[in-house]
């Protein structure tokens, strides 16, 4: 057969979530992540679409890392006849594991709940995948190394490079008939508080780009200062600290950091819960994987001792019920979901209540909503004033910003044939296409759901 390799754009393409990228080729198919749709409904309503191709004639999942919105469709791509394996590095299996498993249980929850509450157009409600069907996509993981080439076929292989982002994270290499594919994944930052600097390819014929930032610098924050100020002002209110908190990495890096302000005198001991049980598990897999941090054993020991872990639902309400001024540290992210909600739901109305926003928030998601100065959220089909102090910080970003994934793409010495910008919102991907322009004079293009593109015919 005539060698050729073609690329189906079907998710993360002119929208930061759902990444989904098929290298179909004569000899193999390898799907580069799997995700979720998230935020605007006309995007989360994409997820109930199958997808359209021959999903039984994939060969592969190759996963750069294990986020809901690059690992969150595993389920729906099984029952549409995927029977292969799905691999990544040991950590990014641990994450997706523990992610797909909490996001089958929201999801059977929150369809029990819909049902039985009414506020569901749909008679029932049902949930996007059960935790049955999480666990018979976790039977189908298999491990890699990285740094190593793995052999596919005659002509096809791939390598995982450490890629910071979240703990397990990797940038992937595909060689495919002597050409170079790199799918970036989601680049970490420089300088992270866990985490080493990203590795750098040095070769790319196809390059694969994540954009999130891609129209954005990081403020150069002192997030101590913000964090310590923000601690004493909730203390003067005799209020709440609401952290919404992305379960991976971010909950393990601010309870790094308020460790570290506790120990040098810079906030009192004020108690911290942190309520997230994906958070809790996460935490596990620092454990497992010391060589993929820059914890010692010594200080992620002291750090843990250091909070109060929330184990169940009924804690959840000890803890609102509790008086004292705290911090709260709860799933989810974005506050699309999770033990957030229980919280917000209570404490949204109280002036004496701040909520810190300190990542990403998705177009549709209650996060941006709040972070654009909502005066109204709507939580488990009620509305409820915001009369709570709105904060955010910028800087405690997981992605890398402009800069930082220009510097990334600074070690490709060739120039590449084929420059695809995804993973990022329409602004971002064309001011991104703007300055690669201008620094590298590489053109880029901004592929649109759907599209396919012929590489190799």
């Amino acid at each position: 057969m005539k060698p050729f390799v073609n690329v189906h754009f079907l998710g993360a393409s002119g929208t930061v979530t759902g990444s989904k990228f098929l290298i179909e080729t004569s000899e193999k198919n390898i799907l580069i992540d799997c995700g979720l749709f998230q935020g605007l409904k006309v995007l989360r309503e994409l997820n109930w679409n199958n997808l359209p191709i021959k999903v039984n004639e994939i060969d592969l999942v190759l996963l750069t890392h294990g986020h809901l919105d690059h690992v969150g469709y595993l389920p729906r791509l099984l029952k549409q006849g995927f029977k292969g394996k799905i691999i990544g590095t040991a950590p990014t299996l641990a994450i997706g594991e523990i992610i797909l498993k909490d996001s089958a249980k929201i999801q059977e929850e929150e369809a029990k709940k819909a049902n039985a509450d009414k506020y569901t157009k749909h008679h029932p409600a049902l949930a996007f995948y059960t935790i049955k069907d999480a666990e018979n996509t976790i039977k189908l993981f298999q491990a890699e190394e990285i740094d190593t080439w793995i052999q596919l076929s005659k002509n096809i292989a791939y390598r995982f490079q450490y890629n910071g982002h979240i703990i397990g994270a990797t940038f992937i290499e595909l060689d495919i008939f002597e050409k170079r594919f790199v799918f970036s994944g989601d680049i970490g930052r420089e300088q992270d508080y866990l985490l080493e600097t990203p590795k750098k390819p040095d070769k790319a014929d196809v390059l694969f780009i994540e954009s999130t930032y891609g129209n954005k610098l990081h403020p150069d924050e002192a997030i101590e200062t913000l964090l310590s100020d923000l601690i004493k002002d909730t203390i003067n209110k005799k209020g709440q600290l609401i952290i919404p908190s992305f379960a991976v990495e971010r909950l393990q890096t601010l309870m790094y950091i308020l460790w570290k302000l506790y120990q040098k005198n810079k906030i009192p001991n004020i108690p911290i819960f942190i309520d997230s049980p994906m958070g809790n598990n996460v935490l596990d897999v620092f454990n497992r994987f010391p060589k993929w941090h820059k914890l010692s054993d010594t200080e992620y020991r002291a750090m843990c001792n250091h909070v109060t872990i929330v184990q169940s639902y009924k804690e959840t309400w000890d803890t609102i019920d509790d008086k004292r001024s705290k911090i709260i540290i709860a799933g989810s992210g974005m506050v699309t979901g999770g033990r957030v909600l229980t919280y917000l739901k209570q404490l949204i109305d109280e002036p004496s209540t701040t909520v810190l926003l300190v990542g990403y928030q998705a177009e549709g998601t209650r996060g941006r909503q709040l972070h654009d100065g909502a005066h109204e959220i709507k939580l488990f089909g009620k509305y409820y004033p915001v009369k709570a102090t709105i904060k955010r910080i910028d800087s405690l970003s997981a992605h890398a910003d402009q800069q930082e994934l220009l510097n990334w793409m600074s070690a490709i010495k060739n120039t590449p044939e084929k420059v695809f910008l995804v993973h990022g919102e329409p602004t971002a991907l064309d001011a991104f296409r703007v300055k690669i322009k201008t620094v590298y004079d590489w053109t880029a293009t901004i592929p649109k759901l759907g599209d396919v593109e012929k590489i190799i015919q």
